[in-house]
């Protein structure tokens, strides 16, 4: 040791002389203390101390993250990383076996258990769910797991509650992983459609419906002639005494000449396929019931 005690003065075997300088690092090696020095290698060679390397792996950064943020490699880190790493993936391991509160279905069923269901359902396997687990801020832990089916792909969410032993689903994708998201609703339909259901629904009728509008204007006033006229059957009727009056025909009513030509509004061919219609005397007088 020198006078001042900073140094070590060193002799090999040919006599030369060396100095060495006494640091914490070399006090802590003569001590035993290997942890110790892999700590002070990390203050010396990193802007991050080894405890917020811990945390910042804890929750959820990535080894090649913090190692570029303090400034130093990853193998410079990795025996502060590892023991962290080892810790999550004992956390996603539990959080598993955990029971899965949810809005449907058993609620006692396993988080791991509802999730190889739905995955199988999705015609994929469930070792291809990638878990993982990291802890927030405040404490609690949020498991998540990266899935790719068929039907659906993306990264689920879960919270974790360690002491109750149950996950509750954070988003879409975590519910659907377990089953419970309920199908979108359908689509309003849009104004165009609204408008052809609309009119779908006032041009359709059944078979018995009577005509409406013009077609039972020219039904009824017997308009038409010669083979358009609408011809009374006599025997829906009873016959009448001479001193009965009786109503004159449509056809004694039209003051037209039998020779006029125009035009029909409405033809018989037009009117085929319709429902039977009651005749002129069937409206006024009740018809057969008389």
């Amino acid at each position: 040791m020198s006078a001042d005690g900073r140094r070590l003065l060193l002799v090999d075997a040919r006599g030369t002389e060396f100095t060495l300088d006494v640091t914490s690092d070399l006090r802590a090696a003569l001590r035993g203390e290997t942890a110790r020095i892999g700590q002070l290698e990390i203050q010396m060679t990193s802007t991050l101390r080894p405890r917020e390397i811990q945390s910042r792996i804890r929750s959820g950064e990535t080894a090649e993250g913090v190692a570029q943020a303090a400034g130093t490699t990853v193998e410079a880190i990795m025996p502060f990383v590892a023991p962290v790493l080892a810790e999550r993936e004992h956390v996603a391991e539990r959080a598993q076996k955990s029971s899965l509160r949810r809005t449907t279905g058993d609620g006692a069923r396993s988080l791991g258990e509802a999730v190889a269901a739905q995955v199988r359902s999705a015609d994929a396997k469930p070792e291809t769910v990638s878990w993982d687990a990291y802890r927030r801020d405040d404490g609690r832990w949020v498991l998540t797991a990266t899935f790719t089916t068929p039907a659906r792909s993306g990264t689920a969410a879960f919270t974790y509650d360690p002491p109750g032993n149950y996950v509750l689903a954070d988003d879409d994708d975590a519910r659907w992983l377990v089953g419970d998201l309920a199908p979108a609703p359908a689509a309003p339909p849009n104004d165009l459609e609204q408008a052809r259901l609309r009119r779908m629904a006032a041009t359709t009728g059944t078979a018995d419906e009577l005509p409406l509008g013009e077609d039972a204007i020219d039904l009824v006033s017997g308009e038409a002639t010669g083979s358009d006229a609408l011809v009374e059957d006599p025997g829906l009727h009873p016959p009448t005494s001479p001193s009965s009056t009786v109503e004159p025909s449509s056809a004694e009513l039209d003051p037209r000449p039998e020779d006029d030509d125009r035009p029909h509004r409405r033809s018989v061919q037009k009117r085929r396929g319709r429902a039977s219609v009651p005749s002129w005397d069937e409206i006024m007088f009740g018809g057969g019931d008389q």
